[in-house]
């Protein structure tokens, strides 16, 4: 029994060296990321609970902008992981250039929405609060954020468009050194301009955007000049300005299979916001606590999340080239591999969970909701790796309708009005509310297995 269960899910030192060859320095770009993320979090917060709040609001919805860049590069990704696996470099080029446009296209419909909508937005989050935080306070601070972040927006559209066709093809060092130089700037440039060090000017939240969007320029600087300057070994970047028309073809191909990928992260997006937003009709301390809570989290989940990059590229690459059990045999090695490690990291996770909020300059009822909020997160992060590796199992196939049903629509048929009817109908805490709408997302691993177990993610979709 044993025997057969390790013959399935465990691999040998070959697979692992081959797995984190992948997805380790995944794992240090996101938990760099992650860490400096956190610094800013907590430099902002000893500004006071208002500025903190409303820096949190403004980065819940470029939250959306930023899932909206990764949906629809993914959408083109899967063909370029594929592409990679048949040794097509023009197909991979064509790829590239589709990105191209589509991020021009997000980028310039979420500044337009912004603009003209930004102020309705962070006003979404500040209705119902009867904790005694200064709304006015929280929304100045926020608009005032937002007014300079958007300049960020072009870059990431830039630096996704290389760093995602990099990773897709196995090159996955050089996005994390980019991002490493990123954010070791913002962190530097945080301390400059928040606090007016060393003769800079003290700008509070407006020096954090302006260290955001610096940081942002700067990675895509270093990964475009890398890029362009190795084409002799990563032969796809050779003329790939050489003309930015896609063939009618590919595109009609790449809609077709990116589109929904789209669509589902920027409904699932749209999802988390509203989460938030409903969790926030129980007073500002919640906006509060839930930044901080998953600014801790999204620096313990980053070994699934590099997982399911690895799954979209390994499993990809595989399904490319035509050998659908490798494919099948690495899938079910790197769930596990998701699966077991959220295990211990989650336990990790709860037991310290008091310590991360007494970082933050903020209020002790702001605290100890941050406090169980990251017990909640960590009890269910299994839930959460083995979904997310899921995910990225079905999609790499090219089974991208079946992803949006499994993803964002769930998001929006269930869990977002099930997170609503909590916070106005029943007098049930924001925790309990938090939990239960993690609860609910094990209909979805029952899915997740079945759709997984049946194979139907197994398809070459490049040839």
């Amino acid at each position: 029994m044993f025997a057969r269960f390790k013959t399935k899910y465990i691999g040998d030192k070959a697979f692992y060296k081959m797995l984190l060859g992948i997805a380790f320095p995944i794992m240090v770009q996101n938990m760099v990321t992650n860490f400096v993320s956190l610094l800013d979090n907590i430099m902002v917060g000893t500004l006071g609970t208002e500025e903190m709040s409303g820096v949190a609001i403004v980065n819940q919805l470029i939250f959306v902008f930023y899932l909206l860049i990764f949906g629809g590069l993914s959408g083109a990704g899967i063909f370029t992981a594929q592409y990679y696996g048949n040794k097509d470099d023009e197909g991979i080029r064509s790829t590239f250039r589709y990105k191209l446009w589509l991020g021009f296209a997000i980028v310039a419909i979420t500044t337009l929405v912004l603009l003209w909508y930004g102020d309705s937005l962070i006003q979404l989050y500040l209705n119902g609060s009867t904790d005694g935080g200064d709304l006015v306070a929280t929304l100045n601070y926020g608009t005032r954020y937002l007014s300079v972040i958007l300049f960020m927006l072009p870059a990431v559209w830039i630096s996704q468009t290389y760093t995602s066709t990099l990773r897709e093809c196995g090159e996955t060092k050089v996005p994390m050194i980019a991002a490493l130089v990123a954010v070791f700037t913002n962190l530097v440039l945080n301390y400059l301009l928040i606090f007016g060090h060393f003769g800079c000017p003290r700008m509070g939240v407006i020096g954090a955007a302006v260290a955001t969007v610096a940081s942002r320029y700067i990675e895509a600087i270093v990964v475009i000049v890398w890029s362009l300057r190795h084409r002799d070994t990563h032969t796809y970047f050779r003329g790939i300005y050489k003309t930015l028309l896609v063939p009618r073809a590919l595109v009609n191909k790449f809609f077709v299979t990116g589109t929904p990928i789209l669509v589902n992260e920027g409904l699932w997006s749209v999802g988390v916001a509203m989460l938030g937003q409903a969790y926030s009709l129980r007073g500002l301390n919640v906006v509060a606590g839930q930044n901080i809570a998953n600014t801790i989290n999204n620096i313990f989940n980053i070994a699934f999340i590099a997982m399911g990059d690895a799954v979209a590229i390994i499993v990809g690459q595989y399904l490319g080239s035509g050998d659908m059990k490798k494919a099948k045999d690495a899938d079910n090695k790197i769930i596990a591999a998701a699966v077991f490690s959220s295990v211990v990291i989650g336990a990790i996770m709860f037991f310290t969970a008091g310590l991360y909020p007494m970082v933050y300059n903020t209020n002790d009822m702001a605290k100890l909701i941050a406090k169980h909020f990251i017990m909640v997160q960590a009890v269910f992060m299994v839930k959460d790796a083995f979904l997310h590796t899921t995910y990225f199992t079905i999609r790499a196939g090219g089974k991208t309708i079946i992803t949006f049903l499994f993803d964002s629509v769930f998001m929006i048929a269930i869990s977002v009005p099930f997170a609503y009817y909590l916070s106005i109908k029943t007098d049930i805490g924001p925790v309990m509310i938090f939990a239960l709408v993690h609860a609910a997302d094990f209909i979805k691993c029952a899915v997740g297995y079945v759709l997984v177990k049946k194979n139907v993610w197994m398809k070459n979709i490049v040839k």
